[in-house]
């Protein structure tokens, strides 16, 4: 017998069927998307796949992740590609709480130099920007030759974002947060963080399929608008996203809900990094977005392991 989830928020009605028992949770995970059209090339995520963090900004959480200069960039996608990744995330503006605000032309003048570099170095690794701007996005793809665009807002700071996707004809990873980088933090609140995150990612998700976007990763935006609770309640019921039948980013890696939990610092997070990311893996993840590739690259064959066992 299946059990439904009837979710009521402001008036609107979300209805998931969901299994009773978790053995009947793999048949519906099959259905998704396992691979995504990347300027006309196919890329096969029926596998999980393992996206690596290139920060262009001075003020990204995690200094490690930041490149200086060309060379560090070039010797970081070379890591990233020998550590077993198969995708760069390249950022030109710091989402992390407070951030800095920084405007369009310093985030293309930070951006499409970079990417220019990477695809002419390594042209067939995939590279998704991380931009809420659809000017951004849009050079990014044109100029830059990126593959994909990382959305932190789901369309949510740039009106314009959906018509460019749908334009452009490229994957989009949509995802959830409440507030903006500046305010996110502040006084996030929930009534049900499960069903709101999964009711505002489907409508998003309805109005990308209708102007035929085919290429959609949803996130759920761990730490982007979200207490503590929320985070963990959130990856505790990530499996429930089966219901999109579509592919699944996480993203974990350093972030305070792990080192403000376990009291300790950033640097010193890689563990409960691995351990969230082995977590999300059994849940459905399909991507993991992370700063240690090697590590997540480790997660990612010994799940596969246990589910071949």
């Amino acid at each position: 017998m299946k059990e439904h989830l009837i979710v009521h928020f402001n008036n609107n009605i979300l209805s998931i069927s969901m299994p009773s028992k978790q053995s009947e949770i793999f048949p519906s995970v099959f259905k998704r998307k396992t691979s995504l059209n990347c300027r006309g090339r196919l890329v096969d995520i029926s596998n999980p796949q393992v996206m690596g963090i290139i920060n262009l900004t001075p003020d990204s959480f995690y200094s490690k992740s930041r490149v200086k200069s060309e060379m560090e960039t070039l010797n970081r996608v070379e890591q990233i590609l020998k550590e077993g990744g198969s995708m760069v995330d390249v950022g030109a503006y710091s989402s992390r709480p407070n951030a800095f605000h920084i405007s369009e032309d310093e985030e293309l003048a930070r951006l499409i130099p970079i990417l220019k570099l990477i695809r002419s170095h390594f042209p067939d690794v995939v590279i998704s920007v991380d931009t809420f701007r659809a000017l951004v996005a849009e050079q990014s793809i044109e100029e830059g030759g990126a593959d994909l665009i990382n959305d932190i807002s789901g369309g949510e700071m740039d009106a314009k974002m959906f018509d460019t996707i749908a334009r452009m004809n490229v994957p989009y990873i949509l995802m959830h947060m409440q507030g903006t980088p500046q305010n996110m933090q502040k006084n996030p609140h929930y009534e049900d963080v499960t069903a709101e995150v999964f009711l505002s990612l489907s409508k998003r998700v309805d109005v990308l399929r209708s102007m035929g976007v085919n290429d959609i990763i949803v996130d759920p935006g761990f730490g982007f608008g979200k207490s503590m609770k929320d985070n963990y309640r959130l990856l505790r019921e990530l499996d429930q996203m089966a219901f999109f039948e579509l592919p699944i980013l996480v993203g974990f890696s350093r972030k305070s809900m792990i080192h403000k939990l376990l009291e300790i610092s950033i640097d010193e997070a890689l563990n409960g990094s691995t351990v969230l990311n082995t977590l999300a893996l059994t849940k459905g993840a399909n991507i993991l977005r992370v700063h240690d590739v090697k590590e997540a690259v480790q997660c990612v064959k010994l799940v596969a392991q246990l589910c071949e066992t």
